[in-house]
């Protein structure tokens, strides 16, 4: 059975989204129409286990951060995810492979169409109190918009970790490339070049 959130977790039901998704009606359709946003897939999970590595290896964490392929349609689905293991009792704890579109931050990527990086979420008091970030006691965040060769924002990638990061230009550029490649990936699923 996938439900939308633990059972620890049923007051993020009742916050507002913010801010307003335009597009959500046109990313829906397309993302049914690539087929995606029903099931986990075992290449997001490995593009995400490479996402975490690559992050690790530019910020020299002792560990790897948690990385997501998130598809952001009616609601935000965890496409792929590589969760280190000493996270993964968190996470489990508290994310299943459907959430709301009213937590985390992915949604304000989509919406923004551009990458978000936030150093420490403390930092800023629009994203500091954000009850599922909280839960998974995420301190930092790096994430890009997954764009498609249509010009429709499927979702994101993003990393996350439980300390403050420097994640600075390169962890930018970084989001933003990988983000290009699995686009180019899913263009390669409709038959199209990269």
């Amino acid at each position: 059975m996938t439900h939308q959130f633990s059972d620890q977790a049923p007051e993020l039901y009742d916050r507002p989204l913010l801010p307003p998704d335009t597009e959500a009606p046109r990313r829906a359709a397309r993302l049914r129409d690539l087929g995606l946003g029903q099931a986990r897939e075992t290449e997001f999970d490995a593009f995400a286990r490479e996402l975490a590595a690559e992050a690790q290896r530019l910020t020299g964490l002792p560990a790897a951060p948690v990385a997501f392929v998130n598809l952001i349609g009616e609601d935000q689905f965890v496409a792929g995810a590589f969760t280190p293991p000493a996270a993964a009792e968190l996470v489990e704890g508290v994310l299943d492979t459907r959430i709301p579109l009213n937590a985390g931050y992915c949604p304000h990527v989509v919406v923004r169409r551009k990458a978000l990086i936030l150093d420490d979420v403390l930092d800023y008091p629009r994203f500091a109190g954000n009850p599922i970030v909280d839960k998974l006691m995420v301190r930092s965040y790096a994430g890009a918009p997954l764009i498609d060769r249509t010009g429709t924002v499927l979702g994101t990638v993003c990393v996350v970790d439980s300390e403050p990061r420097p994640w600075g230009k390169a962890g930018l550029d970084l989001m933003k490339g990988k983000a290009a490649d699995l686009a180019a990936r899913i263009n390669l699923r409709e038959g199209l070049p990269g």
